[in-house]
């Protein structure tokens, strides 16, 4: 087999993965539902990032005089039972829980895909055992799973993001399992595979690329899970350690004076429906513009 051919299909390749690019993201900015979850998703983390800027409070101060104020000029969202202001421990909330979102899901996504991506190359037994606990993983309820890591490991963010990870790991290697076994029997696969290229070449210039759209689309719903998972951790207790901010700690701590400030609730409890909406609406749309069929259907 000349180079030549290969040098053709190749560029024959970039143009159309060029054409399929700007139909996606012409989907996409059609797309006002997803439009809306892109913005509300940046402008959470622009709030996280700029959280020392947006509040001058400390969110760990305490001012005992000021215990339990409704919102106000001086405190915006009003104070918590200790004094400190809910719209500073907002913001910096945000971050530790972006961050432990962001963490489980990078650190999920890349051995869920290796292992989703390993089991299609390969198949055969390694893929049914592999497989197969991938399944026994997903048969245990991902907060249960996350409550036995954390409470074994210990609270803190590095623990937690670990513990939502393993949680997430089996969905990332059944979305890179499915295609890669697809793949595998294409065309410029089988030529690679007779120019004598080795496995990890093919795995991972050739068939990864190929993956990574439809595991984007499930790391953008993801973090929807392990932003409710870190809420639910922090709201039983084993979330990050006080004095800290987190969205599901104001929670749990509102809840001892839901009835003096309701507030104290709503507006962490808000924060979580926003984000997490955000989210979902921004995976939905980036599935419906990744996939030819849904945007023919739309």
């Amino acid at each position: 087999m000349s180079a030549i051919p290969l040098h053709r299909r190749a560029r024959r390749r970039r143009i159309v993965l060029g054409r399929a690019l700007a139909a996606t993201r012409q989907a996409f900015l059609g797309n006002k539902t997803a439009l809306l979850g892109l913005v509300l998703t940046l402008a959470i983390v622009m709030a996280a990032i700029g959280a020392p800027w947006l509040s001058w409070i400390d969110p760990i101060d305490q001012d005992i005089m000021s215990r339990l104020k409704p919102p106000s000029a001086a405190h915006l969202l009003g104070t918590d039972q200790f004094g400190r202001d809910i719209f500073a421990r907002l913001l910096h909330g945000a971050r530790i829980t972006l961050l432990i979102a962001l963490s489980a899901n990078l650190i999920a996504m890349a051995i869920g895909s290796l292992i989703g991506l390993i089991a299609g190359y390969y198949g055969g037994r390694l893929d049914i055992v592999l497989m197969q606990f991938m399944d026994a993983l997903l048969a245990l309820p991902s907060l249960i799973l996350g409550l036995l890591l954390v409470a074994v490991l210990g609270p803190n963010a590095a623990n937690i993001s670990a513990a939502i990870a393993l949680t997430l790991v089996p969905a990332y290697a059944r979305v890179a399992r499915t295609p890669t076994i697809a793949i595998k029997e294409r065309e410029f696969v089988a030529s690679g595979r007779a120019l004598g290229y080795s496995d990890l070449r093919l795995m991972f210039r050739h068939i990864l690329p190929n993956i990574v759209p439809e595991i984007l689309v499930v790391a953008s719903l993801w973090m929807a899970s392990a932003v409710r998972v870190e809420a639910s951790l922090a709201f039983i207790g084993l979330g990050v350690r006080p004095p800290a901010a987190t969205w599901g700690g104001m929670i749990r701590d509102g809840f001892e004076n839901i009835l003096d400030g309701p507030y104290l609730v709503i507006f962490p409890g808000f924060a979580i429906l926003v984000l997490v909406l955000a989210l979902n609406l921004l995976g939905d749309g980036l599935r419906d513009a990744i996939d030819p069929r849904l945007r023919e259907e739309r």
